[in-house]
């Protein structure tokens, strides 16, 4: 793909985000064939928006998750300020395609992970972060079947981003074994969907080193202040209007997202 084709399918692509709408597919002249494909339409919004991107997401994080969506690796993509909401927030549901709500543990970064010639070990990139959050990620895909689409087209779409909720800070979070930290999903007062850590790669903490090296590959690195939200550690929980979730971390808060 030329610069052009590039920018061309990002501006559609963000329009498309901007009026909740969906597309069959990105046009053939404009459709990514490749991973790297993918990251630079994503990469290209960047310069189109008129807002920062402030972290970054992490799908795909489990086996079952790949298998949804019809990937065999972790996807990146961008966290965008505008689309970023505090604990309990409201959104409406009708025009999200996906209506699913998933539970994850996010980290902010205290300095930055440049790209160099050699990966980050774990212990690397834990050093580098300032505090881990609890998070709810709501994602939504702009393409109108999205589990079949591809991953060069998801990555495009920036790993199906839309909206994240920024949960509190969890205190002596360095000791946990976050791989068997336990995490409950209600809806109604019932519970509907268990899990842990562990399904975030094995270890949110691993999901993170993963990002670190997927960056450093292609030359761009983490950098302070930025999130990243690590992968659902449930089962995606479906919700429609008038629905309230409530993400319970056992011991480590609660967190909560309504939906009209």
């Amino acid at each position: 793909m030329d610069q052009t084709a590039i920018t061309r399918a990002a501006e559609l692509l963000w329009r498309s985000r901007h009026a909740e709408s969906r597309i069959d597919a990105l046009p053939p002249e404009i459709r990514p064939t490749t991973l790297a494909e993918g990251y630079a339409i994503q990469e290209a919004m960047l310069d189109l928006v008129q807002q920062p991107a402030v972290g970054w997401k992490i799908a795909a994080t489990s086996a079952a998750g790949q298998k949804h969506i019809g990937v065999t690796e972790p996807l990146a993509g961008r966290l965008f300020r505008d689309f970023v909401l505090s604990d309990g927030a409201r959104r409406p549901i009708a025009h999200n395609h996906m209506r699913v709500a998933e539970a994850e543990f996010a980290f902010r970064m205290a300095r930055d992970l440049p790209a160099r010639g050699r990966d980050y070990d774990q212990g690397e990139v834990m050093d580098a972060v300032a505090a881990m959050h609890l998070a709810i990620e709501v994602p939504d895909a702009r393409y109108e079947v999205f589990d079949t689409i591809g991953a060069p087209s998801i990555c495009a779409d920036c790993a199906f981003h839309a909206w994240f909720l920024l949960g509190p800070e969890v205190s002596d979070w360095r000791g946990l074994d976050l791989s068997k930290q336990p995490v409950r999903a209600w809806k109604q007062d019932r519970i509907v969907a268990e899990g842990s850590g562990a399904n975030a790669l094995g270890d949110p903490r691993i999901a993170l080193t993963w990002l670190a090296n997927h960056l450093n590959r292609r030359g761009l690195g983490l950098k302070a202040g930025e999130i990243v939200t690590t992968g659902t550690c449930v089962k995606p929980v479906d919700v429609t209007a008038g629905d309230t979730v409530v993400m319970d971390y056992f011991g480590l808060g609660k967190m909560s997202a309504g939906f009209d």
